[in-house]
């Protein structure tokens, strides 16, 4: 399930268009607009950039003081685009479809920058420059000339209509010479713009495949710089080369940008005059493609004119430089498409001591999309017939199945039907008296009968109101949290507004990318943290910790209650946000600076492109080498690997490192949507096994006759058959002890459904108090929790454990009914001035989220005092979103508690906050504060806050 290039589509500009500026429709076509204009652009938006007609990517764009200025822009390709003003704050309408165009005019008052208002597109590269200038606008430059070669111009301009002076091979240079524009070798709507009556070509869009070198002959440099025209490719075979002569050392290279238009490339040869050199044209791309449903790569060819020599530096307006050309890696291999399940093991690679066995395939299984184990190590997999199309309700055609695996031979031999006639069905748990699914619009439940396997009853919808707007963003990854609450993921294309059936919008929950949890027996629902893209993954570590992996954007989150992540797109629900986490990870899992879509299937060396399914943190027991225990395991779609990274403790939080990628699947159909580990400590894996790899809303684009089941096993594990449903309780206890965390979950969730039992309670508190390790410590801690064995007096004894994770937890589950003694209140409020822990005082400010802000005051103008938490990852956002909402309660207070702090930006949010109340008491505050920086040194920080003050008092 991953994210696509053209969800980009379903993106909307958050700018607001100016009234004064006279935006176009996205129908309109350049030159429709009547009004006179002095100054008059036309650009084609590309996420690479905007291009002018003569190839230049973001061009300076120059006009006098008081011009009329109207900048046109064309959308060169299927996606979502516009252009704005930065400083006038005039947008364009948003174009959608390829070759629509729309416009802005405005009056050059003073510089600027233009860019893309589109999440993720500036930062991309969809920004330049607009210069107000004194004087003409032009720009010239002076004549160069051929290179001499015994005593004649050499033929560096292809004039003589001819190959001479230069040398071919292979076939790319057998017919290069054209004379025409539109070329009849490239597509008839690209503009060569060459000069003179040739220019030469490697085989254009039409012959991108053939390849070979021209060489020219060796000539002097006699003049300091040159220059020469190159368009085509920005691939790493299809390049220009300058070689000395003798050393055959390459002196300068250069490819195209990826565009037709010929720009000019200046050379500076200074350090090379009086030496011979020779020009060195290669296109070794043949740009066929190994992915079945990506079209070859037309771009995989270079056009090439005129090498001249200059006395000066050379000025172009159009001068292709070295940093404006994005060069794409090499596509990655793919070793194998469409194999039978049997040879799809075969063909994986795996490290030693482990090995992959087929357990099941087509018909037995097909197109599953999500499972979970029952408390006997059974598989219950959802098979999605329905998907990508929601059916109308009742017609629906998902159903559960129930795989064994009764001999340990790897083979999953037998099967049960539990459940038929199932709708978009995306995420599936079971506990808690029956099976749980996420099947939008609703989470249902549904009672089991486990010992026959049978339905107990009908479905019943928990929640409604969930979205299916893009239906591979619906919620999906359901797991048992440790504090017994059932979690699951959300996309970020999708918007849902979710509450019991029947509920008021006032009792609903917004949501669209994050995390989300549901208790099963309480049916409270909650969203536990915002943000991220499309994860399709999520799991805990072993002090409880949840992690999700993404897609498009960067991968990995360690997501923190009440935290607020970076976004694919759209804004976040709370207004006066101002900023978000960023993702944890020190790396991502693509190459090459064109972002995340550009890199796929070119990013093998990385881990294999941007779309990630699944998230399993390996705490399967102690068969497995230990390097893996704590680590998380995610499918990379694209790249058909299972990639692994390494969370280390920082800070409050994590750094979250890649290490190797510990299966390559060298199938490029393999499309693994989720793994768990078993009560062996074995690994299992669902695979949607589809050409397609990418989401569509059209069925017909997907394959749904196929799917697998795999099972990963190292050398040490061991079969084993077990039925924790028949264990005793004392048993279930004894299972939070277990090296297998599979035991510790599924025991846990079984004690949840029976119910609190002083004899239980009794044990878990034995284990709380005495065992060593604070894993087991945190295992009783949250196994009396969900059993309802600890008072509010035991939690709060807990708050002075020596051990940061007991003291962590303790604060989260104090405040886990959004309430808090006043006795508890002041102990948080110690904790904030005093703990040296900075995971202790991330989960004070989640707690503080949880809380009615009159009572956050004493807690948050303890944490905005920490200096040692300034640079932290996660500590000055939490902060500042706890501390938020006081300034609504009491501005003075707010602003004072800001002007003590030591995070980086709470007076600076705080004043924007202030700001945005907008009363004249908030603006007399302001002003205020203005004239007190005032007095105070001239610092780049109190520049800023006058800036907004002044603002804020012009408003």
């Amino acid at each position: 399930m991953n994210k696509l290039t053209f969800l980009f589509l379903l993106t909307g500009s958050l700018s607001l268009t100016r009234p004064d500026s006279t935006a176009q429709t996205p129908a309109s076509k350049p030159g429709q607009d009547t009004e006179k204009v002095d100054r008059d652009y036309a650009l084609e938006a590309t996420m690479l950039g905007y291009f002018a007609k003569d190839g230049a990517r973001n061009p300076t764009l120059r006009a006098n003081k008081g011009d009329r200025v109207r900048i046109t822009i064309t959308n060169g390709e299927l996606m979502t685009h516009d252009i704005a003003l930065e400083k006038l704050g005039i947008k364009s309408k948003t174009l959608q479809e390829k070759g629509t165009s729309t416009s802005i005019t405005f009056k050059a008052d003073k510089s600027d920058t233009y860019f893309c208002t589109v999440p993720g597109h500036r930062t991309a590269g969809m920004v330049g420059t607009f210069e107000v200038v004194e004087g003409a606008i032009a720009t010239a430059t002076v004549a160069g000339q051929l290179p001499m070669r015994n005593g004649k111009p050499m033929n560096l301009n292809f004039e003589t209509g001819t190959l001479t002076d230069w040398t071919a091979t292979g076939d790319a240079f057998a017919n290069a010479l054209i004379d025409q524009d539109p070329s009849p070798v490239h597509e008839k709507d690209m503009t060569i713009g060459f000069g003179g009556k040739y220019f030469l070509s490697s085989g254009g869009t039409v012959n991108a495949k053939q390849t070979g070198t021209l060489t020219s002959a060796p000539f002097r440099v006699t003049q300091p710089f040159a220059a020469f025209r190159v368009s085509g490719g920005a691939l790493l075979d299809t390049r220009v080369e300058l070689v000395q002569a003798g050393t055959n050392k390459v002196i300068f290279h250069s490819t195209g940008q990826g565009r037709a238009t010929l720009q000019p490339v200046v050379v500076d040869l200074q350090a090379y005059q009086d030496q011979d050199i020779f020009i060195r044209i290669i296109d070794n791309e043949t740009g066929i493609s190994q992915i079945p449903y990506i079209p070859h790569d037309k771009w995989a060819h270079i056009n090439f004119d005129e090498f001249l020599f200059y006395p000066t530096r050379p000025v172009f307006a159009n001068e292709l430089k070295q940093k404006d050309i994005i060069i794409l890696p090499p596509l990655d291999p793919v070793l194998n498409a469409g194999l039978s399940g049997i040879e799809a093991a075969k063909a994986m690679t795996l490290p030693t001591g482990f090995r992959i066995t087929l357990a099941a395939a087509e018909p037995d299984i097909v197109k599953p999309i999500c499972f979970t184990f029952d408390p006997r190590g059974r598989l219950w997999v959802v098979e999605s017939h329905t998907y990508p199309v929601p059916a109308p309700e009742g017609q629906g055609r998902d159903r559960i199945l129930i795989f064994e695996d009764t001999n340990g031979d790897g083979t999953l031999d037998k099967k049960k039907v539990f459940a038929e006639g199932l709708n978009l069905v995306s995420g599936i748990e079971v506990g808690m008296g029956g099976v749980w699914l996420g099947a939008a619009p609703y989470l249902l439940f549904i009672p089991a009968d486990f010992k026959t396997d049978k339905p107990a009853g009908p479905p019943q919808k928990m929640l409604d109101g969930w979205g299916t707007d893009d239906t591979h963003e619906v919620l999906n990854s359901l797991r048992w949290g440790p504090d017994g609450w059932l979690y699951g993921t959300h996309g970020v294309f999708t918007h849902s507004n979710v509450g019991k059936p029947g509920a008021p919008d006032a009792e609903r929950t917004k949501l669209n990318a994050g995390v989300w949890r549901f208790h099963p027996t309480t049916h409270r629902f909650e969203l536990f943290s915002e943000g991220t893209s499309n994860p399709w993954g999520l799991d805990f570590n072993d002090y409880g910790h949840a992690f999700v992996t993404a897609c498009v954007i960067p991968h990995m989150y360690n997501m923190i209650q009440g935290g607020r992540y970076f976004r694919q797109a759209g804004n976040h629900f709370n207004p006066y946000t101002y900023d978000d986490i960023k993702t944890h990870a020190d790396h991502v899992h693509w190459v090459g600076e064109r972002g995340p879509h550009a890199g796929n299937f070119r990013s093998a060396s990385a881990g294999g492109g941007h779309a990630h399914a699944g998230a399993m943190i390996y705490l399967g027991g102690e068969s497995w080498p230990r390097e893996y225990r704590n680590d998380i395991f995610m499918n990379n779609i694209n790249g058909a690997r299972l990639n692994r990274d390494h969370p280390a403790r920082a800070g409050s939080g994590y750094e979250v490192n890649h290490r190797p990628d510990f299966l390559v699947m060298n199938d490029s159909w393999s499309q693994w949507l989720n793994l768990k580990y078993d009560p062996s400590g074995s690994v299992w894996a669902i695979d949607w096994y589809d050409k397609n790899q990418c989401h569509s809303p059209n069925p017909d684009v997907h394959d749904k006759t196929m799917g697998r089941i795999f099972k990963i096993t190292h050398q040490n594990d061991k079969w084993v058959q077990v039925d924790l449903a028949s264990a005793s309780s004392r048993e279930l206890v004894n299972y939070q002890l277990h090296s297998n965390e599979w035991y510790v979950r599924q025991a846990r969730t079984l004690l949840q459904e029976r119910g609190p039992d002083k004899k239980v309670h009794k044990a878990l508190k034995e284990i709380l108090t005495s065992n060593p390790d604070p894993t087991r410590k945190l295992r009783a801690l949250w196994a009396l929790h969900v059993t309802k064995g600890l008072s509010e007096k035991e939690l709060t004894a807990l708050l002075a454990h020596e051990n940061e994770y007991i003291r962590s937890w303790a604060i989260q589950l104090l405040a886990e009914n959004k309430a808090v003694s006043p006795e508890g209140l002041k102990r948080l409020a110690t904790m904030a001035r005093q703990d040296n822990s900075a995971l202790v005082r991330l989960y004070l400010t989640s707690a503080m989220l949880r809380l009615e802000p009159a009572q956050r005051w004493e807690v948050m103008d303890a944490l905005v005092q920490r200096v040692e938490d300034k640079d932290d990852h996660n500590l000055p956002l939490m902060v500042w979103y706890a501390s938020e909402p006081l300034a609504a309660l009491d501005m003075k207070r707010a602003l004072e508690m800001a002007q003590k702090s030591k995070m980086p930006k709470q007076l600076t949010y705080t004043v924007q906050r202030i700001a945005a109340i907008g009363t004249d008491d908030a603006k007399k505050l302001l002003k205020e504060l203005n004239d007190r920086l005032g007095k105070r040194d001239h610092s780049p920080e109190n520049h800023e806050l006058q800036t907004l003050i002044a603002k804020a008092l012009e408003d």
